[in-house]
């Protein structure tokens, strides 16, 4: 596999996707979900960076090292939204976004 050397970061990235989406999707479910626009968006917005920064690593594009830094601020935007959050989910979801963010930031370094 000729990605080898960024498994961890690709790893990092679709864990990051998946925490997004089913947090954004959980948030949808509770209770006072107009409480949660704000983080619904925050974690759509990172899973769509985050997938397109798997995507274009992963296929050697040489545009994917461009994107880490925004990838890195829209994660660490992210985290720090969940974190204001009760629910595991949102907890769960900070917590990928900010090894995300580090995983992100050993490749751009």
């Amino acid at each position: 596999m000729h990605n080898s050397h960024i498994r961890p970061v690709l790893d990092a990235l679709h864990e990051c996707i998946l925490a997004c989406e089913h947090c954004a999707t959980s948030c949808l479910q509770e209770e006072h979900v107009h409480m949660m626009a704000r983080c619904i968006q925050t974690d759509r917005d990172c899973a769509d960076i985050c997938r397109l920064t798997l995507t274009l690593l992963a296929r050697g594009s040489q545009h994917g090292k461009h994107l880490l830094r925004e990838c890195i601020e829209v994660c660490e935007a992210c985290a720090t939204e969940c974190e204001q959050h009760d629910h595991d989910h949102c907890q769960q979801c900070a917590e990928a976004c900010r090894r995300c963010a580090e995983a992100c930031q050993s490749l751009a370094a």
